[in-house]
């Protein structure tokens, strides 16, 4: 039964109208995923001859060292990135099909995630090679097994505490105030990690308190996911009572103050667009990266951090438009809606939160009023620049997004589109070349007035630029319509 919905999953792609886009990120994402496999392997064998021939330690006893934060690191990840088990299951449930059959396939359908065996390629190639080197069949076997099973937990971790935020945020703490007490040597967390995950080679049989936990949690998984599994309960979309909000004083911005208002509400009352909110604020965390990595030390690379780190509400969320209005842009198009009013009320609202963004990026001022300035400099472009070019490449734009659908808020898919890959090269490439230009000739300080002075002047021809825009829209317009129509 496993193999024939699998055949029927098959199937749905390829038989829907958006099959040269599927498989054109298929083909992205198989490369991307070929990538980060060569990195684990190649990382396993840098784990062990480093850790034997240079630091002349038990490579094993290293890596189980660390392996706790690696663990915290893939539970975080899953619970971002990794989204739920889904299968169009309502019209099997009125067909002859046990519900434990359906069940099981969606929790068996998570290994199949890239986010689920990843992280295996590091432990086969590294227990491959601890093998050629001496160790013992049974004892790397145990430690295989023993530490593959611990990772896989987290995949039905993740299903049960998906949509319980207030649990989410409680075991966020508690893993930050374990990394906390481990940073500054309060409680020897790697060393208890060490003695708990070498315990699986030095004695195999302990491989069996995590396959008992394993079996033990998938159980707890499958009632979770059972007790819902009926389509007037778990499968059907969840009604509230209807809050009417309204922010006054927008009223009389006109029709561009009342979408603000919309989407004010739209942000704060969905689970996708609060993940953007909350994305956008660690773009602020940004530019910490100067601090841990030589590469980001140049002085270009500090504009390239400085657009990101202003910039993040108008990337996460200004990408997206019309893409979050996708459920009733249909209607709106059949109604007197300006486009232009439309547009610039995101225009605004993306502009608003980059400003602020400028204001809270003042405590970089601590490391240098110059990387502040630079910062600055980079939030200027953004809004006289970048936004308008963000929402120019929406017009390419043609996924939909559900609000109400239960995906990861990060893991709905979005089209891929090489006009929208194009208008990156303003975005980030044109600030950056100008920039190191600049910099290179005149110094620092001309550099970032440059960059600067560019934002002002696609601030001061907004309303032209604008006008381009807005006809790039009308002329995407039909196709965008059939795309939104269209739920395969």
């Amino acid at each position: 039964m496993f193999f024939k919905f699998l055949r029927l999953e098959i199937k749905s792609f390829f038989r829907g109208s958006s099959l040269g886009i599927n498989l054109a990120m298929k083909i992205f994402r198989f490369i991307g995923i070929l990538y980060f496999m060569l990195c684990l392997a190649g990382g396993a064998f840098f784990a062990f001859f480093f850790v034997k021939g240079e630091l002349h330690q038990d490579p094993l006893k290293v890596v189980s060292r660390f392996l706790i934060a690696g663990w915290a690191i893939d539970l975080i990840a899953k619970y971002i990135w990794q989204e739920m088990p889904t299968q169009n299951i309502k019209p099997f449930l009125t067909l002859n099909i046990r519900k434990k059959t359906l069940v099981n396939y969606l929790l068996s359908k998570t290994f199949l995630s890239v986010f689920s065996w990843l992280n295996s390629i590091f432990f086969i190639t590294f227990c491959g090679i601890a093998l050629f080197n001496g160790y013992s069949v049974t004892g790397v076997l145990g430690w295989f097994v023993g530490v593959s099973l611990l990772f896989y937990l987290n995949n039905f971790i993740n299903i049960l505490f998906n949509d319980k935020e207030t649990i989410a945020v409680v075991i966020g703490c508690i893993l930050l105030a374990v990394a906390g007490l481990a940073y500054y040597q309060i409680v020897p967390v790697l060393e208890y990690s060490e003695q708990l995950f070498y315990n699986f080679y030095q004695r195999p049989y302990f491989a069996v308190i995590s396959l008992m936990l394993f079996l033990g949690v998938w159980k707890i998984c499958f009632q979770h996911i059972r007790k819902v599994f009926y389509l007037d309960q778990g499968l059907e979309a969840k009604k509230e009572v209807g809050k009417t909000e309204n922010i006054a004083f927008l009223n009389k911005y006109g029709a561009i103050g009342t979408f603000i208002n919309n989407d004010i509400k739209m942000l704060k009352r969905n689970k996708v667009t609060k993940g953007i909110l909350w994305g956008s604020f660690m773009f602020l965390f940004y530019g910490m990266l100067m601090f841990t990595s030589p590469i980001y030390k140049t002085s270009t690379m500090t504009i390239f951090m400085g657009l990101f780190v202003t910039g993040g509400f108008q990337f996460l969320f200004g990408q997206r438009v019309p893409a979050f209005d996708s459920s009733y842009y249909p209607l709106m198009m059949t109604l007197n809606v300006p486009y232009k009013e439309y547009l610039k009320a995101k225009w605004w609202l993306m502009n608003i939160v980059t400003a602020a963004s400028m204001v809270l990026a003042l405590c970089y001022a601590y490391f240098g009023w110059e990387m502040y300035l630079t910062f600055f400099a980079a939030g200027i472009y953004n809004i006289g620049v970048n936004s308008q070019f963000t929402l120019w490449s929406g017009a390419f734009n043609k996924s939909q997004i559900d609000l109400n659908s239960k995906e990861k808020r990060f893991g709905q898919k979005n089209s891929f589109n090489m006009k929208a890959l194009l208008l990156l090269i303003p975005k980030m490439i044109l600030p950056m070349a100008v920039f190191g230009l600049v910099q290179h000739f005149s110094g620092i300080a001309a550099g970032v007035i440059s960059v600067a002075v560019m934002g002002v002047i696609g601030f001061l021809f907004r309303e032209k630029i604008f006008d381009i825009i807005v006809r790039h829209y009308k002329v995407e317009k039909y196709s965008t319509l059939e795309a939104f129509k269209n739920k395969d």
